[in-house]
């Protein structure tokens, strides 16, 4: 009996082009004072990372691939990491062999690293209602005359689309520069293009410049909204202000609701005219009948996936608004100076009212995939006894 744990040092969470690095031990449990403890063998090993395609049939049509089969037989040598997975293997990295021929005495345990760039070219990792695409390092080892063993640790791929255009030259410095630093020192840190991206997209999600928009109906305006930006990052909060003094129309509640739409390819729709699948992740609602301003603080949590678009399906992201308003004008109650006695203002038991929506499309980015790895679902661990 041999143990194996393979175990993701940093965490679960990689930006695509960033290394991954795993460490993956062999353990012989036995304790060399037993009188049955042996000496174990293991023929080979190897580690290489999927991403594993899945699409609902439903909404997905895809092209026939014909009847491909599983062609890897119970003892032979050839891996084939996504064996047994559901879907389509997508993207592949090359196979690493990490031993042959490994012998382990009682008590003995032995550890390989694992080292590979995450493919920069490939899909984020994403659970949608219509399609999922799920990455995996799988460690595969055999005995000899014995079955292949697979060994997956799952994790998650933030893919960096949409970032505007730089509006500097690319060989100057992102971030501010340290005088703590020597001068090639920080040339080598700038000349990492994972050190660049992040710098990048903190510069990118930091920036602010308010957006106002006037809320109108047919009947007239409701209010006047600001935004400070349209760009965020995972993790970060989304506020916006309302000022009702300027509105014409009483409006007695709203809601503000966080969504994405995933939608998928025309050429890939299973019929035609195919509603966008709309997902909530946060909502904000209050009421405000005779409130001269509001705000929302609406939260964009870190285990979502940043907008992307392949070919298959493409996700996006907004707000939703919702208005209540009425449809005749309404006095706000009225307290006297010199009045001793406590008025109780009930409201009125019958409004007429309208009620209308409105969708502010926002970016979504990735985030430091180290703050990414404290919500993760993943342990970046995991382990097989062979």
């Amino acid at each position: 009996m041999i143990e194996v744990v393979a175990s993701v040092a940093r965490g679960p969470v990689f930006l695509a082009g960033e290394l991954m690095e795993c460490l993956i031990t062999f353990t012989n449990p036995m304790s060399h004072l037993s009188t049955s403890a042996s000496s174990e063998m293991l023929a080979w090993a190897s580690a290489q990372i999927h991403c594993q395609f899945h699409a609902s049939e439903n909404r997905v049509a895809l092209p026939s691939r014909g009847h491909k089969q599983d062609v890897q037989a119970e003892s032979d040598t050839v891996l084939i990491p996504s064996r047994g997975e559901r879907g389509q293997c997508v993207l592949d990295t090359p196979p690493k062999i990490l031993f042959c021929d490994l012998r382990l005495d009682p008590g003995e345990s032995k550890t390989y690293s694992y080292s590979e760039l995450v493919p920069i070219d490939g899909p984020p990792s994403f659970r949608g209602q219509a399609v999922k695409y799920v990455y995996k390092l799988t460690i595969g080892c055999q005995r000899v005359n014995s079955p292949i063993k697979l060994l997956r640790v799952p994790f998650r791929v933030l893919v960096l689309q949409g970032m505007p255009e730089p509006p500097f030259p690319q060989d100057e410095e992102v971030s501010p520069s340290n005088p703590f630093l020597e001068e090639e020192e920080a040339s080598r840190r700038d000349a990492r293009p994972l050190e660049r991206a992040l710098d990048m997209l903190m510069v990118t999600t930091s920036r602010r410049c308010p957006h106002m928009f006037n809320i109108t109906n047919m009947r007239g305006k409701v209010a006047k909204f600001c935004i400070f930006k349209t760009v965020y990052r995972l993790g970060e909060d989304i506020i916006g202000t309302f000022n009702f003094s300027e509105g014409d129309i009483p409006c007695l509640q709203y809601s503000v609701s966080l969504q994405s739409e995933e939608e998928i390819q025309e050429a890939y729709r299973r019929r035609p005219g195919q509603a966008v699948s709309v997902t909530g992740h946060g909502r904000h609602l209050e009421s405000c009948l005779h409130t001269a301003s509001s705000h929302f603080s609406l939260p964009i949590p870190l285990n979502v996936t940043p907008g992307f678009s392949t070919d298959v399906v493409s996700l996006r992201w907004r707000l939703h608004f919702e208005f209540v308003t009425a449809r005749e004008p309404m006095e706000p109650p009225t307290v006297l100076q010199n009045q001793s006695e406590v008025t109780v203002w009930a409201g009125a038991e019958h409004v007429d009212v309208d009620t209308f929506s409105w969708n502010l499309p926002i970016k979504v980015l990735p985030t430091n995939p180290a703050l990414a790895s404290y919500v993760s679902q993943f342990t970046g661990t995991n382990s097989i006894t062979i």
